[in-house]
Formats: C-alpha cells, structure tokens, sequence
C-alpha cells in the first residue's frame, strides 16, 4: 500500500526568495514528523479575479526555482499546469504535474500532461460529482497514463446543479 503524502507550499510562487524560505521550513516540519510530501507553489496563478493581480514568474523561470529547490532540498515539486505547451517544459524539472481543478476535464491538456511520463495529479472541480471523475480516469488510461491521482476539491452547490440568480430589483 502506498503511504499518503501532502502537498505543501506556497499557492503562488510570488519571489524565488520567498520559496526557498519556505521549502526549507516546511522540509524540516516534514523531516522532523517523518511525512512524505511535495513543495507546491504555481509559476503562473492563472485563475486571478483580477487580470492586473500578480501572477506569477512564468514557466521556464518558475520551474527552474521548483527545479533547484528539488535538487538541492532532495524533495519533489509539484506545480498546475495550464497549456498543453507548458507541460512538457515543466516536465523537465517537475515531479508530479498538476491540473487545476477549473481544468479537470481539457483533454488536451490531460493529453499532454499524460504523455510526458510524468505522475499527474488532478484536482477536482468543485462542478463534478465523485461518480464524474471516471470519465477523467478514462482519458488518461486511454493516453496510456495509469499514473495519476484524483484529488477530492468538494463541490458547490451540489452535485450536477446549475444555479443562477436574477436580480429582479428596480432599486
């Protein structure tokens, strides 16, 4: 049986600094607890509410940060993945690929992301039912990637349920 791990770190990679910072005291936590973990932190936080919100270095400068920081701290990284494009350059220095759970069911992005041979792990949307994610499971075995996680996001407003609202104020 496989042990369970964390992922831990940073939701933004915001400074090189900042990262190095905290990997160093999150690997002396997990050491110290005997925990198996992965640093975290997005080169580029997509999903901003604010499209002049800091997002992040990029991916060729953020991977390289994650990329260091594993080779000299002798932990994995793991970061979201966004392109098609960007997975095979974060695959060259990241150990589990992540696809954020907005983009849970891009099959071209599951495609690439499968292709590369590295672990993926998929979050959840908080849109889709549990029952929903075999759908997920299948395209990855049918790109030949049997190496892959799901992760639970829990959901909103429940299970398959649009909800919207109108404002039928005159005010």
């Amino acid at each position: 049986m496989q042990q369970p791990f964390y992922i831990l770190g940073p939701c933004g990679l915001e400074s090189e600094e900042f990262a190095w910072d905290m990997a160093r005291s999150l690997k002396e936590i997990a050491d110290r607890l005997g925990i198996n973990w992965y640093f975290k932190a997005s080169y580029d936080k997509a999903n901003r509410t604010s499209g002049d919100a800091f997002r992040g270095p990029g991916v060729k400068e953020g991977t390289r940060i994650l990329g260091e920081i594993s080779k000299e701290l002798g932990v994995p990284v793991t970061t979201d993945i966004h392109t098609p494009e960007h997975a095979v350059i974060a695959a060259e220095t990241i150990d589990l690929l992540q696809i954020p759970a907005f983009l849970c069911r891009q099959t071209d992005l599951l495609e690439a992301c499968a292709k590369t041979g590295r672990t993926v792990n998929i979050k959840k949307g908080q849109f889709l039912a549990p029952w929903d994610t075999v759908n997920i499971a299948k395209k990855m075995q049918g790109f030949g990637c049997d190496d892959f996680y799901l992760t639970e996001r829990g959901v909103s407003f429940g299970y398959n349920n649009l909800v919207a609202t109108c404002d039928h104020s005159t005010g």
